[in-house]
Parts: structure tokens; C-alpha cells; sequence
């Protein structure tokens, strides 16, 4: 395994040049407990990492679930441990089912809803996560007053358009708001559409990228490789749809760098995410903290140019 030693990378005035990796949070509170969300947390800090990504809908899908509840789950770990200044925390709106949309109230309650769960004063990270036809000056306007007032450091966006990102950034600029500063699009070795028209719009906007669902709804940890595999949690269908020959030859290419660098297959799928053009970090989840060493590896993982183009063939249409 070599050292990653490339320069510093921001997200507006947020640095994970030491962290190049996001721990997601959408777990929390759903199929992980409160002891291995912390049990998670805790050596998530305790192994350099600093950006928690969540969002106000998770778990709002599961059964007897009404959002919010990995907002609270990582408040009642930042209360527990006192970690508040260690971290950077990133949270979404638009899909909490009682705050849905982008509209300028809604994005404000919501932002006071999550501060609540959250317990914290400021959301370092805050996400527009869904469009939802909202017109993008009244949006746009309604984060760059989070910021005015304290409420958020920076602004970034997730499932957007190109198109409505190039219309927020103009409507920031016309106007003197606070600008995005990242983009959270869906992006990995299976995913690759990213490579378009949302990635030329974050290399024209300066926009920092952290790519959710880095490992493919685990698939690109390895351990799906048989259709008639065990299935050991509830995302584990979705990862098996990869399997075909095309998902065959990514792993096999995987499995080869992984040898290479002694590491884990998963691990060096995330180590190809972020060498990519304009990727800070990519993100990725931990239900236990046995899952957990893996990921942190892959912040110290760097490949070679070699590596990158082998994964890279491996896993083109």
C-alpha cells in the first residue's frame, strides 16, 4: 500500500486534504443500532476520518421510520462524546416527508429541524438533495441566507441537473449569494454517467464532488459474486444486480489491483473514485465497525496510473 501525498483539497472553507473519504450516515438508526452507530463514529474520528454525511430523509423509508432518524442518532453521539469541534457534518433537504421540496419556507424549517436533531449550531455542509421544480432563484436565495445567518458554513447540491446547476450559479452570481461549493452526484466503478455533463458542470463551477454509493450498494466490496449468494442485508438484491459480465470483469480487475497493494477489493474500488477528476472524497457507509477498517484504508490508498486505467477499461460500457 502507498501513501496518498496529493495537495489539499477544500470544499469552500472546509478542508479534507487529511480526509478524503465521507462516512455515510444513512445507516445510522436504521440497520445499524445505537451501539454500532457509535461503535462506527468512534473509530471513524478515532482513524482521521472528519466529514459525516447524512440527510434529513434517512431512514424515512423503513417501516415505522419518519425521518430523521440518523440526524439523531449522530446528535446523541456528538452529545455522548463531545466530538462536535473534530467533525464536519453534512446534511440534505427536500425529501424529509414533512419537509419536502426546495421552496425557501421549507428549506428553512427544515434546516432548524435538522439543527435540532443534530444538536449543533451550524451545519458545516448543507444539501439541496432532490429538485423538485422549485424555481432556483427562491432556492438559491434561500440557502445563501442560511449562510447570512449562521445557520450553514457551505452549500452544495446532490441529484441536480447540469442545467439547474448552471442556472443556480447564475443566479448567485447575479445576485451576490453564497455559491455551492460541492456536488453529491451518484458515481462508482458500475455508475459512471457522472463522467458527462455533471462532471464538465463541476469542473466550470469550481464545484468539489463527493460521490454517494461509492461502492455500488456493495457490490464493489466483492462479497456478491454468486446470483444465489447469501443475502445478508436489505440492499444486498440491489448489489446483485450487477452481477454480469461487465460487473464479472470489474471485480476480477479489482481483485488483481487489490492483491497488488495488499488491500481489500473495496478499499480500491474508493481509491479509484477518488483519484477522479474533480472528486474530494468519496462517500460510503459502515454498518459495524468491523466494515469500518476498510474504508479508512482507502483514504491512505493511492494507485498507480496503471491501476487507474486497468479499473477504468475494466468497468467501460
Amino acid at each position: 500500500m502507498t501513501v496518498n501525498t496529493d495537495s489539499a483539497m477544500t470544499l469552500g472553507s472546509l478542508d479534507l486534504s487529511n480526509a478524503p473519504l465521507a462516512l455515510g450516515g444513512n445507516v445510522f438508526g436504521w440497520t445499524s443500532d445505537r451501539a454500532d452507530s457509535f461503535a462506527v463514529l468512534d473509530g471513524f474520528v478515532g482513524g482521521g476520518g472528519v466529514l459525516i454525511d447524512t440527510a434529513d430523509s434517512y431512514s424515512a423509508w423503513v417501516p415505522g421510520h419518519s425521518g430523521g432518524e440518523s440526524e439523531t442518532m449522530i446528535g446523541e453521539w456528538l452529545a455522548a462524546r463531545g466530538r462536535r469541534d473534530d467533525v464536519l457534518i453534512a446534511t440534505k433537504v427536500s425529501q424529509h416527508p414533512e419537509f419536502t421540496g426546495l421552496a425557501a419556507a421549507n428549506v428553512r424549517a427544515a434546516a432548524e429541524a435538522s439543527l435540532r436533531r443534530l444538536g449543533v449550531d451550524t451545519i458545516d455542509l448543507y444539501y439541496a438533495h432532490f429538485d423538485h421544480g422549485d424555481p432556483i432563484e427562491e432556492t438559491a436565495e434561500a440557502f445563501s441566507a442560511l449562510v447570512d445567518d449562521g445557520l450553514v458554513r457551505e452549500i452544495a447540491i446532490s441529484n441536480l441537473t447540469a442545467e439547474r446547476i448552471d442556472a443556480w450559479m447564475a443566479v448567485a452570481d447575479a445576485e451576490g449569494l453564497h455559491e455551492p461549493v460541492a456536488l453529491q452526484p451518484h458515481y462508482n466503478l458500475m455508475e459512471r454517467t457522472f463522467e458527462g455533463d455533471l462532471r464538465d458542470a463541476a469542473t466550470r463551477h469550481g464545484l468539489g464532488v463527493l460521490p454517494y454509493w461509492g461502492l455500488a450498494k456493495g457490490f464493489l466490496t466483492g462479497k456478491y459474486r454468486e446470483a444465489d449468494g447469501a443475502v445478508d442485508s436489505p440492499r444486498a438484491s440491489q448489489a446483485l444486480a450487477y452481477l454480469d459480465d461487465r460487473g464479472r470483469r470489474v471485480l476480477s480487475a479489482l481483485d488483481r489491483v487489490a492483491i497488488e497493494h495488499e488491500a481489500d477489493v473495496a478499499a480500491v474500488a474508493l481509491a479509484w473514485l477518488k483519484a477522479q477528476p474533480t472528486v474530494v472524497a468519496p462517500i460510503a457507509s459502515a454498518r459495524n465497525a468491523a466494515q469500518l477498517e476498510t474504508l479508512l484504508a482507502s483514504m491512505r490508498l493511492e494507485l498507480n496510473p496503471s491501476d487507474l486505467q486497468a479499473l477504468t477499461e475494466a468497468s467501460a460500457l
